[in-house]
Order: structure tokens, then sequence, then C-alpha cells
């Protein structure tokens, strides 16, 4: 055994005996059972980057002292005080001074804002926050919160659920193999989250959020800033399901074109044909063949795109009576002309919401008509097929076989 294992093996026992040593029953998951599994993501990290033994050494150690900092203080900074607990080993066993520092380094790298600088600083920050790519999200965040509720830090779990959407729309995986093996699971935890928080949003009424916090005080500008990262993740989630409604209309307004323009078709190809021998057919074809023209016409109606002016006056912009958001309304004004405006609109917070605001209403009113039309479209289907194919047994239980003309085509005349 070199002298890096042995001291990894030190580094462990110590750690295991500092959470012996601690009360840590409200320790839901800052544990030494996290601090293991994060060890052993580090090992699973470290080993597909076959990483030399002082290295591996130094992640593992930085594993193990990590999260040391939450058995004597608050989650704010625990971080510096895991690396003072882990000098305090290190010091203890006369550990090279480049060693220590490589491991705090690493140890600090676990800070949320901290931006990692190597391969091992990466490596123990994507271990820290694997669960947020696996099928454990839930229990781990539902585990995080009850500690901080336990331990009496009730200001960090106030709009819990939106805390852990920024957190998660923020959050990168850094190496390849974290990116590779997680990100799917994390999409699929950020989009169930984005739908219960935006859940949580639409049914707020009075008691839900409110948009003019009190003035003073630094509590006061925490809840204002959270207050405003809730209407940008509202604004964002609206505009989102919009667009994909939107979508869907299209979806059913090609499948109402598509399948009336085969109806037709056959019409055309088969039916016409079949009219100049069994005449009682006119009638029902021609029904049917209407009610698939006007199902298309409702149908192009629906999804036919709106013209508009496409340009605006640097009076509208001052007056602010223009959504510089919406395509329609710069596609022919110049690249200068738009920056000019947009750079205008991101100073002034009230015009920036307002075309926010007016642009998902506009969304809402193209889906209202679209839907109006549609419905038209399906229920006017709906008949047609109905009525269609009641003409078709009419005509078909009222025609007498004997009233067909039938021409012969050999003709005699007396001698």
């Amino acid at each position: 055994m070199n002298p890096h294992q042995s001291l990894t093996i030190q580094a462990e026992e110590y750690v295991n005996s500092l959470f012996r040593a601690v009360d840590t029953s409200e320790l839901f998951y800052h544990n030494l059972e996290h601090t293991q599994r994060v060890v052993s993501h580090c090992i699973e990290i470290g080993d597909h980057y076959r990483l030399p033994e002082n290295e591996k050494s130094i992640l593992l150690i930085a594993a193990w002292f990590h999260d040391t900092g939450h058995l004597y203080t608050k989650p704010a900074g625990h971080e510096d005080r895991s690396v003072s607990v882990m000098k305090e080993f290190m010091t203890s066993h006369s550990v090279d001074q480049d060693f220590t520092d490589a491991v705090e380094k690493c140890i600090l790298a676990t800070k949320l804002e901290a931006k990692p600088e190597n391969l091992l600083q990466e490596i123990i920050k994507d271990a820290d926050v694997y669960n947020l790519g696996t099928s454990e999200f839930k229990t781990t965040n539902k585990l995080i919160r009850k500690e901080y509720e336990r331990r009496g830090f009730t200001e960090l779990v106030k709009d819990w659920d939106m805390q852990t959407l920024q957190l998660l729309e923020m959050h990168q995986y850094y190496t390849v193999y974290c990116q590779e093996q997680l990100n799917e699971k994390k999409e699929k935890n950020l989009a169930k989250l984005r739908k219960k928080v935006g859940e949580q949003i639409s049914g707020s009424g009075p008691q839900g959020v409110h948009f003019q916090p009190e003035s003073g005080g630094k509590k006061d500008k925490a809840k204002s800033a959270l207050i405003n990262k809730g209407i940008q993740t509202m604004l964002r989630l609206t505009s989102e399901n919009h667009l994909e409604l939107s979508g869907m209309a299209d979806g059913k307004a090609n499948i109402l074109i598509s399948v009336n323009a085969i109806i037709i078709s056959v019409i055309l190809t088969v039916l016409i044909r079949k009219i100049e021998v069994d005449r009682h057919l006119a009638i029902p074809t021609f029904i049917f063949l209407f009610f698939s023209v006007a199902t298309i016409i409702l149908a192009i109606l629906a999804t036919r795109p709106q013209v508009t002016v496409g340009n605006f006056s640097r009076t509208d912009v001052m007056h602010k009576r223009t959504n510089l958001l919406f395509f329609g309304n710069f596609f022919k004004t110049s690249l200068d002309e738009y920056k000019w405006a947009m750079s205008t609109m991101m100073q002034d917070p009230e015009y920036l919401y307002g075309n926010l605001v007016t642009d998902i209403h506009s969304l809402g009113v193209v889906l209202g008509r679209k839907y109006k039309l549609l419905r038209k479209a399906y229920n006017l289907f709906m008949v047609g097929i109905i009525v269609s194919v009641l003409a078709f047994i009419l005509a078909i239980m009222l025609h007498d076989p004997q009233t067909n003309t039938v021409i012969n085509s050999e003709s005699s005349s007396p001698l």
C-alpha cells in the first residue's frame, strides 16, 4: 500500500469518527451516507478517467471532508469550515502543503457558485450533485428540505420548489462522463419540476405570490429578488405552454388536411367515374366532396399566418407602443435599429415585462382563433362523415336497378 492510499484510508476513518462523535439526527441528507455516496461517485468517475494514485487520493480525501462543515456550522459557508477540519487532519499527519492546497481547492469547488479549474474539481463538483440526474432526485430533494426545516433554517425553505427549479436550470455537469450518463434524466427531472411549479403558480390566489414586497432590509431585498425570479419563471412557462399548444393545433390541422386530401383524391379518381353508370350515387358523392373541401378550408384558415407591417418607429419605442419580442413587428427593420430598440427596452423593466405579457396575450389570441376554427373543422368533418354515409345508404336502398338505362350496341330493323 503506497502512502497516498494509506492517507486516504486514515482520512476515511477520521471522518467516520467525526460523524459518530456528533449528533447527526437532524442531518437527513448531509450525513455520513451522503459523504460515502459522493466518495463512491468520485471513484466511479475517477476510474473512468484513469487518474493516477496521487490525484485519486486528493480527490477522495476532498470527498470525505467536503461536508464535514455541516457538523459544526450553518449550510451557508460550510465548505470553508470543512476546509478547516481537513487542514487539522493534514497537519496532524504532516502532509505536504501542495497536497493540502490541492485538496482544499477541490472542497471549495463544491460551492454552488464555484467554477472548477481542473478535472479533479470537475469530478468532485459533479459527484456532489450526482443525484440531480438520477431517479433519486425527488427523494433527496425532500430530505434536504426536511433537514433545513428541522435545523431551523426556515428562510432557506421558502418557495422551495422555485429555488430548486432555478438550481436545476442553472446547473451543468462539467465532466463529459456525467453529461453522457446523467443529463437525460436531469432534463426529465427538470421538466417534472417545471410542471409542478407551473401548477403552483397558476393555482395561487390571494395567498400566493405578492408582486409588491415591503421595502427595506436585506430580507425584503432577498424576497424581492426571489419574486422577480418567480415572475420570470412564470412568464417562461406560460410562453412554453402556449407554444406547445400552438404546435398541437398545427398538428391537428395537418391531420385534417391530409385525411380530407386523400378523401378528395379518392372521390375524383374513383367515385366520379362510377357516377356515369350509377347515377344514384351522384348526390352522396357531391355531399361528401363538399364537406371534405369545407373542412380543408377551415383547417387551412386555422394555420394560415397573419400578415403584419414588419417595422416600427422610434416614437413607437419611446411611447412603448410596439412589442419588440414578436418577429412580425421588426422583420423589415435594420439590425442597428432593432439593437437600439432592444437596448432601450432592456433598460426599462416595465417596458420589458410589458412586452413579455403582451407576447403571451398575443399568443393566447392566436391560439383562441386556431382552436375555434379547428373545432368548427372537426365538427364539420364529423357531420360530413355522418351525412355522407347516410346519403350513400339511402341512395342505395331507394335505388331501383330496373331504372338503369341499358345501352344495346346491336340494332335490328324489320325487313
